[in-house]
């Protein structure tokens, strides 16, 4: 009978043992309490080893508890200065994603890894990233492929052309091509074949496009990467007349004054002249301002050129009031019309019609295809503006170099006027 109860209390003491846990709550130690009063009354009865074995663990556990404790300010401090840490980085991050998604447009930001993710399989060294416009034999001599090796200075003609100014065209191409210029004619009426006949006409690319401009052609294939090697890029108007005008002589007077950006002077004879001060001065070699009826630019020039020009605003127009941006430099200094060459603007104008207005249909109003052109240049001049006011107003970074000219050349004449 005594051993059913000795067995019978030692399964209680079992199952109501009570359980020592620690929790960490802010700063101390939460034990749980025991599960009943009678586990608790039978422990304070039972003297045997076992009690004071696990009174020794239960103090020992104790112990730990209070070690622990004693860790926590400095637990605290690791997370938060962890946390800490982790905000500043990605506030940083956040920021910098701001500025690249301000500053780089997202569609550059792509374009630049996929580029970069697509050549990852060639040899960094037989990646060419440029191009030219120079025609290439099907075969050649050995002789021919060392002189295609040597550098020689080259610059290129671009023009817009319609087989109506045929003639003009071909005085034009013969003054250029003796020194050593790439011609390339931007055929916008379609009329290819009228041109077969002329000496010069395998040397020289066609690029036939119907009813595009001159700025369209040069945005789509007149790109930094192609024309690269060389100098100078003349992007003239088809209707210019040269009998005094002489590519070696005006090559000269660019080199030796620095010009980035210049045209040949207007004779006061031309017709359609759209600024004065592009008419030739008879005493000047060269003075400043530059349109867009003969612009010539240097290698650097055309890198900022090219980028200025809008892909959908085809005509151009306010662009010339821009082009000084592009000087490489003070555009007093890098800008300007050459006097001593000059040419003959003749105003005709046969891109989209001859000018005449349409014979008015039965029930219809007359369409006047000149009148359109116009309208639709005043827009793109309107929505030029608005892009480049938007363009500065967005850039913070950007600074006018312009109006620190002006601040600088204001302070000039005040000195000029005190030493006075």
């Amino acid at each position: 009978m005594k051993r059913i109860k000795v067995a019978e209390r030692k399964n209680v003491l079992c199952q109501k043992l009570y359980v020592f846990v620690a929790k960490i709550n802010g700063n101390s130690c939460v034990f749980e309490k025991l599960r009943s009063q009678e586990a608790w009354s039978s422990m304070k009865s039972l003297k045997s080893w076992k009690l004071l074995f696990k009174k020794r663990n239960a103090l020992s556990d104790g112990g730990k508890c209070g070690f622990k404790m004693k860790q926590l300010p400095f637990m605290g401090v690791v997370c938060t200065v962890t946390l800490f840490i982790v905000y500043r980085i990605t506030n940083y991050q956040y920021q910098q994603t701001e500025m690249e998604g301000k500053f780089i447009p997202f569609d550059t930001i792509k374009e630049s890894h996929l580029g970069s993710r697509s050549l990852g399989g060639l040899p960094h060294g037989i990646i060419q990233a440029r191009s030219d416009l120079e025609l290439r034999p099907l075969w050649s001599t050995s002789s021919s492929r060392s002189k295609e090796n040597g550098y020689r200075s080259r610059s290129l003609l671009a023009m817009p052309v319609g087989i109506k100014q045929k003639r003009n065209v071909n005085a034009i191409v013969q003054k250029f091509l003796p020194e050593n210029f790439t011609i390339i004619l931007f055929h916008y009426d379609g009329k290819l074949d009228g041109w077969w006949d002329l000496d010069w006409n395998n040397k020289a690319i066609h690029i036939v496009a119907q009813n595009q401009t001159k700025w369209w052609f040069a945005k789509r294939f007149l790109h930094p990467d192609v024309v690269s090697i060389y100098d100078y890029i003349f992007l003239w108007d088809e209707d210019l007349g040269v009998d005094h005008f002489n590519p070696e002589r005006y090559l000269d007077i660019v080199k030796r004054e620095g010009l980035e950006i210049s045209q040949p002077a207007l004779d006061p004879n031309s017709t359609d002249i759209h600024h004065r001060i592009t008419i030739r001065a008879r005493t000047k070699k060269f003075h400043r301002f530059v349109e867009g009826m003969a612009p010539v630019f240097s290698r650097s020039a055309w890198h900022c050129t090219w980028h200025l020009i809008q892909n959908d605003l085809v005509h151009g127009w306010g662009m010339d009031m821009k082009l000084g941006y592009c000087a490489q430099g003070d555009r007093t200094r890098k800008v300007g019309v050459v006097d001593s060459e000059y040419i003959v603007h003749k105003g005709i104008q046969t891109l989209g019609g001859s000018g005449l207005p349409a014979k008015k249909r039965h029930g219809a109003t007359a369409f006047d295809v000149r009148t359109e052109i116009r309208r639709q240049s005043t827009w793109e001049l309107q929505m030029f503006k608005e892009r480049w006011n938007q363009a500065v107003e967005e850039d913070k970074n950007w600074v006018d170099p312009f109006k620190q000219d002006k601040k600088r050349h204001r302070r000039k004449r005040q000195h000029r006027v005190f030493n006075f």
